[in-house]
């Protein structure tokens, strides 16, 4: 069995149908492997501030599935007869340039198949470019993994550990206060106020970047992976810890700051929609049109009990880019981004950005986050922008 989402053709692997199988989290905890770390491996970058700009905005773009892999040599796959000669990785390059320089971001977010393994000679290399526009940026960056990342020449956490190791980067390869957690890139990071204003030292939004697996090694039991109770039971912690801090001192507030999470493969419950509910488009063709683990770990649940995350961002389905809503948190997909990634000819590359604004208190100043705002910009000839929608405000919580 070749481990792809796509054939030599570009089509995606057969996946079948069949029930979500529902495990209790004691069989989970026996069928995982278990990631004891003996040295830390931490990001002296990380502890860099993160915090909205003077303006009171916060903005994220996300880049999902470029499927880097050797460069000018790489051709695309799934573009019109006309792109078939000159289209190559330098296209992907090209496009991620093109969404810094248009949207100026605070923060970039690589979720997962950054790179395409198999495919590429130096797994190194091929994430030196793959990443070069945003390092040259000087813009703050962050990645998770995909189920495609570890399949050349560096195994998952060396892909892992490398990233970390790069320039600008606030990637973590783990907790450095939690001594066994599966996979590799389970991290948070915190976004303060404005410099100046009351809110400096809080964090006024919570990003959470969680690895969520590759393949499972039952394919009987599930072709993809699943966020383990070890990720879910980290996330809790963190999500309550933080949410103590920001309503006690200094400035303490009633209600949770919002959160985000940003991890590759599509949760089950993304196949709750279907066009009538939803903003975007969901074209994949296989089976319901998610390829999502077939274990249902109950991570939703818990994000749901968490109470302070208002949206989860993946790829994976390249072919999918829309968001919705279900029991107060947001689905999204950012769409495929790569040109060595399969897609549609015709179906422009596209990137999700999401942008955070606060308010201003009575007395004039920049306090908390007010609304959390999304939009898309295609890869064509007029860099357009489609299907901007609001995620979140406080405003919803408020009783008329």
């Amino acid at each position: 069995m070749v481990l792809s989402k796509r054939s030599v053709f570009g089509t995606k692997i057969e996946m079948g149908f069949g029930f979500m199988v529902l495990v209790l989290v004691a069989l989970l905890f026996s069928f995982s492997p278990i990631c004891v770390f003996g040295e830390k491996h931490e990001n002296p970058q990380s502890q860099k501030k993160l915090r909205f700009d003077k303006n009171g905005e916060f903005k994220i773009l996300q880049v999902a599935d470029m499927h880097y892999a050797n460069g000018k040599s790489t051709l695309c796959l799934n573009v019109l007869p006309s792109q078939n000669g000159s289209c190559s990785d330098l296209n992907t390059t090209s496009f991620v340039q093109r969404m810094i320089l248009a949207e100026k971001p605070n923060l970039i977010v690589f979720t997962g198949d950054n790179i395409f393994g198999a495919d590429s000679s130096n797994s190194a290399k091929s994430m030196d470019a793959a990443f070069a526009p945003a390092i040259a940026s000087n813009i703050p960056w962050v990645a998770v993994l995909g189920n495609h990342d570890q399949e050349g020449s560096l195994h998952r956490e060396g892909v892992m550990k490398y990233i970390v190791g790069m320039k600008n980067t606030l990637s973590q390869l783990n907790p450095s206060d939690v001594h066994t957690i599966d996979g590799f890139g389970n991290y948070n990071l915190e976004v303060g106020g404005v410099e100046g204003t009351d809110f400096e030292n809080k964090s006024v939004l919570n990003l959470y970047f969680i690895d969520s697996g590759d393949y499972y090694k039952d394919p009987s039991i599930s072709f993809y992976d699943w966020i383990k109770p070890s990720q879910q039971l980290w996330f809790q912690q963190t999500s309550q810890k933080l949410q103590k801090a920001y309503k006690s001192g200094p400035m303490p507030q009633k209600n949770s700051a919002p959160g985000l999470a940003y991890f590759h493969i599509p949760l089950p419950e993304y196949a709750s929609f279907d066009k009538s509910n939803f903003t975007g488009v969901k074209l994949e063709p296989d089976g319901n049109g998610i390829s999502s683990a077939k274990v249902n770990s109950g991570f939703f649940a818990t994000l749901v009990q968490a109470g302070d995350v208002k949206a989860v961002f993946t790829g994976h389905d390249h072919l999918n880019d829309f968001c919705g809503k279900l029991t107060g948190i947001n689905l999204c997909y950012a769409g495929g981004f790569g040109y060595h990634a399969y897609g549609k000819a015709g179906w422009s590359r596209r990137s999700r950005v999401v942008v955070a604004r606060l308010e201003k208190t009575p007395e004039g100043a920049w306090g908390d986050v007010k609304s959390i705002n999304t939009w898309k910009r295609l890869d064509d000839q007029n860099f357009t922008q489609i299907d901007g929608q609001v995620l979140w405000s406080k405003s919803f919580g408020r009783k008329p």
